[in-house]
């Protein structure tokens, strides 16, 4: 690496309650109610013991955030498309459903903010404790 060449870690951020109602808009737009159905779907597509429940926002330094669900883990995720089938924790789990969720949105919308958005968290996967296990399910 040259001497003169910072890297910076991407750090996440839980978001705390009182800042919670801003997130949506601020990272779906006028796409909030799609936006946030669309993680809650791609979550129930993924875990079949998914049933709802309450979801903690984690912002990223980068200018993304994901979406994570609450709830006892590890999660058991199935991902029908590529095969893939295994365990990870909500955090994890979280992450590849507002994945699915970005993806989902940038070809239903044709808004760049979401591919953007998804290449800003696909940029934080490789520091998470779960990357393997992450990058296996979107592949």
């Amino acid at each position: 690496m040259n001497s003169t060449t910072e890297t910076h870690a991407i750090v996440a951020t839980l978001v705390p309650e009182e800042r919670r109602m801003e997130i949506l808009p601020r990272y779906f737009g006028r796409h909030m109610i799609r936006g946030e159905i669309a993680v809650y779907v791609a979550m129930e597509s993924l875990c079949d013991t998914y049933r709802g429940g309450f979801w903690d926002y984690i912002e990223l330094s980068n200018g993304t955030f994901y979406m994570a669900p609450r709830m006892d883990g590890p999660l058991t995720i199935s991902c029908n498309g590529n095969g893939y089938a295994g365990e990870m924790s909500c955090d994890a789990a979280g992450i590849v459903a507002t994945l699915f969720a970005l993806n989902a949105m940038a070809w239903s919308t044709e808004d760049e903010t979401f591919t953007d958005l998804y290449h800003r968290l696909l940029d934080f996967v490789p520091s998470h404790p779960e990357a393997c296990e992450i990058f296996a399910a979107i592949d």
